[in-house]
């Protein structure tokens, strides 16, 4: 069945199969009682039968030992223990220790980095006293992923800090458990990488994915992470330690990918569907820069701790594929090419806590929600921009003023270029998760036209939402609320609005075309003869008509 977003429903003649699968999921696994000093000094009365061993000496004893057992089991069972550096790419060096027997279950390789980690120090008194606090700044200490091959979900990593209390992440891939029980179902398929490819039966396919959107996934997600986690704690804490401190998990989720893939019957026609949208919205969707990187695409440096990112990227990163990507913060949103058939589209939380549902893995089919959500929003935008259009009585009417609630208000004037600047903002902004603020809007505004904060304010962009409001153009999202969002027909009627003016009407009365001459490059000149050929045929049509002399 084809899911109810405009942009699929305009392609399915030309697909094979449609899937939606929850992709990424990272799980934070933390000892509740280990976060704070008196948990943390509860527990380890409870470990040791007293306090007047908690010193700096003994947890860092405790740190070692865990270093030491692993190496030791490692080294008697034949597992590797790689050591990482800063910039190693781990899953990429992990996958030639991947076992190519099918029947293997457990640990099959150790993989070991240092990175920061909060770690507590004691501050022991000479009457006997002490005091707990984390250590500032926070230290670089050893984290042990264990590579896991599990029987439901496939390959499975847990990240694991090997100093108390332990704090870990269940990195886990929807793609892996969707193939482990499609395999059990008896379901056909053609797997390359994280993709499907072929499937023989696409709705039991679409079963089985849809299994990680129901609350029964809480289960599954629980029973994967106590299946193998206690296991690695035991390098550091042994069973009987655990059970004797009553040393629990518990589980929140801290990072989801969800995806909806699209099957193309032909290569070439996703090409150009994927290249036509990308050039047609690219502009109107305010790309602030396209990179094209040969070879691999490195990880980008600056850090954005304590800052919210709103920009649109395209970027290339190997031959003939091409991600577009918009983000929000800490939530992204992409369309790309995957294989030879494939276009995905991922909606993805870099942290759940930006999408206001809580994080506690109770909660994970609430998250699951909201990100399907956010990428039918997405797709829906995209195609209202791709498909730009407005009807000749929306033409007539602009102008004419406007009513909101019992408001009478000006109409709107897209000769004036705050109203044009206005418009495209909206449409920049029109895939924002929650919609957008008129701060926001004013200052998507100011990056259009240039100009500063004392120029165009957060009053005067809600005046022209007001104004926009008043043709049916934007919609609050709720009566009382703060945010907007365009309606369809008007993201529609925008996105013509501004294509006809800047990309036809002004260029075909711009005399001799829109470059001077010497200035032209192959594309631009290519461009210009093309809007002179029309000014030639524009010219004939009038004189047909008597309009010129």
């Amino acid at each position: 069945m084809v899911p109810p977003d405009p942009f699929t429903q305009r392609y399915a003649r030309l697909l094979d199969e449609i899937y939606d699968v929850v992709d990424r999921i990272i799980v934070n696994a933390y000892f509740e009682l280990g976060g704070s000093p008196g948990g943390f000094r509860c527990w380890w009365h409870q470990l040791h039968g007293t306090t007047d061993n908690l010193d700096n000496t003994h947890l860092m004893r405790m740190a070692g030992r865990f270093s030491r057992r692993v190496r030791g089991w490692a080294k008697k069972n034949g597992i590797p223990v790689v050591y990482c550096k800063a910039g190693d790419r781990k899953h990429q060096i992990v996958e030639q220790y991947v076992p190519d027997d099918p029947s293997f279950r457990g640990i099959f390789a150790v993989m070991v980095n240092r990175a920061p980690a909060p770690v507590w120090e004691v501050l022991r008194f000479p009457g006997g006293g002490f005091h707990l606090k984390r250590k500032e700044p926070k230290p670089f200490v050893s984290h042990y992923s264990f590579h896991i091959i599990d029987d439901e979900w496939g390959h499975v990593t847990i990240r694991m800090s090997g100093h108390a209390p332990f704090k870990a992440q269940v990195m886990l891939n929807g793609h892996e458990y969707t193939a482990c029980q499609a395999r059990k179902a008896g379901i056909q398929f053609v797997k390359d990488g994280n993709c499907f490819t072929e499937v023989s039966d696409a709705a039991a396919l679409a079963k089985v994915a849809d299994s990680l959107r129901s609350r029964t996934a809480i289960g599954r997600l629980r029973r994967v992470c106590e299946r193998w986690i206690y296991m690695c704690l035991c390098f550091g804490l042994p069973f009987d330690d655990q059970k004797k401190s009553n040393f629990r998990y518990a589980y929140s989720v801290y990072q989801v990918e969800y995806s909806r893939n699209l099957l193309f019957h032909n290569g070439c026609q996703m090409e150009q569907v994927f290249d036509g949208v990308i050039d047609r919205t690219r502009s109107l969707m305010n790309i602030d820069r396209v990179k094209t990187i040969f070879g691999w695409k490195a990880r980008p440096q600056k850090r954005f701790y304590g800052t919210r990112r709103f920009e649109s990227v395209v970027e290339t990163p190997s031959y003939d594929l091409t991600i577009f990507k918009l983000h929000f913060g800490r939530l992204t949103v992409k369309i790309y090419t995957k294989g030879e058939c494939v276009l995905r589209t991922e909606a993805i939380a870099h942290n759940t806590v930006e999408l206001r549902c809580g994080r506690v893995i109770e909660k994970f089919p609430e998250i699951i929600q909201k990100l399907a959500e956010l990428l039918e929003r997405f797709l829906r935008a995209l195609r209202c921009i791709d498909s730009a259009w407005i009807s000749d009585r929306t033409l007539e009417t602009l102008p004419t003023s406007g009513v909101v609630g019992k408001t009478r208000i000006g109409g709107v004037d897209i000769n004036k270029p705050r109203t044009r600047a206005a418009m495209q903002a909206v449409i920049a902004l029109a895939a924002s998760p929650r919609g957008f603020t008129a701060a926001q809007h004013a200052e998507k505004v100011r990056e259009i036209m240039a100009t500063s904060a004392a120029t165009y304010s957060p009053r005067q962009s809600s005046y022209d939402l007001k104004k926009l409001r008043g043709k049916d153009l934007v919609g609050k999202i709720s009566p009382r609320g703060r945010y907007y969002e365009p309606t369809p027909d008007g993201l529609r009627a925008m996105a013509a609005l501004v294509v006809l003016r800047d990309k036809v009407i002004k260029p075909l009365l711009t005399y001799n075309g829109r470059c001077k001459p010497g200035s032209k490059t192959s594309a631009t000149a290519d461009l210009d003869a093309r809007y002179q050929a029309v000014q030639r045929e524009m010219q004939k049509l009038f004189h047909h008509l008597q309009l010129a002399a």
